[in-house]
């Protein structure tokens, strides 16, 4: 598609100082109806764990199952640039981890977000070498919720704060094209934004950052569960599908969002 977002056109955006949007994607009638309405980047989440298949965390979903939701979202796609998840235990070494994200690139993703800090500096390079582009998670990476003990803000005391800047400056200079922060106090997330060279995301990460990026059935009001503090349901009040969507961009642009109410301290 020619009109399709990369990197550099995103890259383009924030260096002209404009916010750019993210929606979570698993299907094809979806990512045609966000990226038709103008969100730039459409993940494919391996969140679709919880709100697709049902389960508690992300860890079950498999490589065939991010496979089969990215090309069903490819081929919905009008535009929008692909981001696709490397899911739990998929990149461990990096024979694996290329493998994989070639795996999702043939699918039609247009990059792979991978989540953890500075040890994955040598993954992001070998990627980056066989062109593939980079996004990597930070703060709260939901692969990690065992090793974390549930899911909770990450970054709040000063060590960890000052490490998780070290690893967003080592993935930056290793080659990382995006970075994502998930639940992180708004402070830190300005400190990494500004310390960086690349776009950053933000979700539960305060204004601060270049893009934000919410699950779709979140901000649509689908979720079975009690909603996270982070999230904006703007189907709320008595909308259609399309009206949230167009909300959601136009509160990310202007900065409307996140607002206070939805950021951590």
């Amino acid at each position: 598609m020619a009109n399709t977002k990369t990197v550099a056109t995103i890259q383009k955006q924030v260096a002209e100082g404009k916010k750019f949007t993210v929606l979570t994607a698993y299907d094809a009638s979806f990512a045609h109806c966000f990226s038709k309405l103008g969100v730039d980047v459409l993940l494919v989440g391996d969140s679709l764990g919880n709100v697709i298949q049902g389960q508690d965390t992300t860890l079950p979903v498999t490589m065939d199952d991010m496979v089969y939701h990215t090309a069903a979202v490819t081929r919905g796609n009008q535009g929008a640039l692909i981001m696709a998840d490397l899911p739990f235990n998929s990149y461990a070494n990096l024979d694996q981890c290329q493998e994989n994200s070639g795996r999702l690139m043939r699918a039609g993703a247009h990059m792979v977000k991978l989540e953890g800090g500075a040890w994955l500096c040598d993954s992001v390079i070998a990627l980056g070498r066989a062109g593939i582009p980079t996004c990597v998670h930070l703060g709260l990476t939901p692969q990690s919720v065992n090793k974390f003990g549930g899911f909770k803000v990450q970054g709040r005391d000063q060590d960890a704060a000052q490490q998780m800047i070290n690893d967003a400056m080592a993935l930056s200079d290793a080659g990382a094209d995006i970075l994502l922060l998930e639940c992180v106090p708004s402070d830190l997330a300005r400190a990494i934004t500004e310390a960086v060279h690349v776009p950053v995301i933000g979700i539960g990460a305060g204004p601060s950052t270049d893009g934000q990026v919410l699950v779709s059935y979140d901000m649509l009001g689908f979720n079975q569960n009690r909603l996270p503090k982070f999230v904006k349901n703007y189907m709320a009040e008595p909308n259609t599908l399309e009206n949230a969507v167009t909300a959601f961009i136009d509160d990310v642009q202007s900065g409307a969002f996140p607002a206070a109410e939805h950021c951590f301290d």
